[in-house]
């Protein structure tokens, strides 16, 4: 018959944070599931958090998370989900203040992300979008539609009987309570928001020609936007601001930087020339009158 490991307890019982196990116990890969699904999962996010400007956070005081573990149970510490994106506001942005994180361990930081974001692979819809997923998926495929690692089980009771852990959806909308979930599809580009209302998630109404959500906590939105990212042109999620732009990544910010640096060089330029050209219009006692030495004109 298994038993669970028991913890010593004290009295009053001490909190989660200094019991349960902390990132530096806890796995951060899911050694049956190694690397990235696909390059569009790697650039994504990269592209979401190079363009998050939030106005009421600092930069260290927001944490964005990218297919990182994200542990969420304080009665099952081992189980977790590994979401494309999220989105935590006023935490630190280094672990305790001092280093990287390789997790994100829900008893540990005190506080649940704000925003999730899933791009949907071959074979996750299901998981990802609950009963909101087609009949039929959006991408054929012949994966299986839920994987657990062999670690994620535990014993529910001496009997040895096993728990299962709760979908993805399950997670955010009904234990992390995520007030914001995001689902979005590379094969169709459609993107679906969705918001934690009363409990539980209610789709966003968002015009497919012009698919974008503005999320007024953060005074920012999310939309589709087509461009170039890193030498790739197709359709890409990205924030935007009260007035309809698309930020931009720290790159663009330098190019446009550098831009407005050279035609404020070339208007100095044709000022300068245009002055020239007055002053050789006036005679040599006229420029000396104003000081100038007409041979500089020359």
């Amino acid at each position: 018959m298994l038993q669970r490991p028991s913890i010593p307890q004290t009295n009053p019982p001490l909190p989660p944070k200094l019991t349960l196990p902390t990132m530096y116990d806890l796995p951060s890969e899911d050694p049956e599931e190694p690397g990235l699904p696909d390059e569009f999962h790697e650039l994504q996010p990269q592209l979401l958090s190079r363009t998050l400007r939030l106005v009421n956070y600092t930069s260290n005081r927001i944490f964005t998370g990218t297919d990182i573990n994200l542990y969420y149970d304080v009665n099952h510490p081992l189980w977790y989900k590994r979401p494309d994106w999220f989105l935590v506001l006023n935490v630190p942005r280094l672990y305790e203040e001092t280093e990287l994180r390789s997790s994100y361990v829900v008893w540990q930081e005190g506080v649940n992300p704000f925003v999730a974001i899933e791009l949907l692979s071959p074979g996750t819809e299901k998981e990802d979008l609950d009963e909101y997923a087609s009949r039929d998926s959006e991408v054929e495929t012949t994966l299986a539609l839920e994987k657990i690692a062999s670690y994620e089980s535990v014993e529910n009771n001496h009997q040895g009987v096993k728990e299962t852990p709760p979908k993805k959806w399950d997670v955010y909308e009904r234990i992390l309570r995520v007030p914001y979930y995001a689902v979005y599809s590379r094969y169709t580009n459609r993107l679906r928001i969705f918001k934690l209302v009363g409990g539980r998630y209610q789709e966003q109404t968002i015009n497919p020609d012009n698919p974008r959500y503005w999320i007024a906590e953060l005074n920012l939105g999310l939309g589709v936007w087509i461009g170039e990212f890193e030498s790739i042109t197709r359709q890409w999620l990205r924030w935007y601001d009260s007035e309809g732009n698309w930020l931009l990544t720290d790159t663009e910010l330098a190019m446009k930087e550098l831009e407005l640096e050279q035609q404020l060089r070339q208007l100095e330029q044709q000022k300068r020339l245009k002055l020239t050209e007055k002053l050789r219009s006036l005679t040599d006692e006229q420029l000396k009158a104003l000081g100038i030495d007409p041979q500089e004109l020359e």
